[in-house]
């Protein structure tokens, strides 16, 4: 009871061709075919050139705040 059958849609793309036009329509579809075609160059595009890793460059990482009392132990002594 929810959906629409094949003949109801039938009715409403007659409606819409003859309150747009046959040619506007047919303009229409032109227009959804070319973005179809630029989509999928665009897509086939993408897939053959990877691009080229890069790397982030940051600052080095600190010096630690305390040094370990192993560590102080042996500067000591030296």
């Amino acid at each position: 009871m929810g959906s629409f059958s094949l003949m109801h849609w039938l009715v409403v793309g007659i409606i819409a061709i003859l309150l747009l036009g046959g040619g506007r329509f047919s303009h229409m579809m032109g227009d959804v075919a070319k973005g179809i075609k630029n989509f999928k160059k665009g897509m086939a595009e993408d897939d053959s050139t990877p691009a080229a890793p890069t790397r982030i460059e940051g600052k080095p990482a600190p010096e630690p705040g305390y040094t370990p009392e192993a560590e102080r132990a042996r500067e000591e002594h030296r």
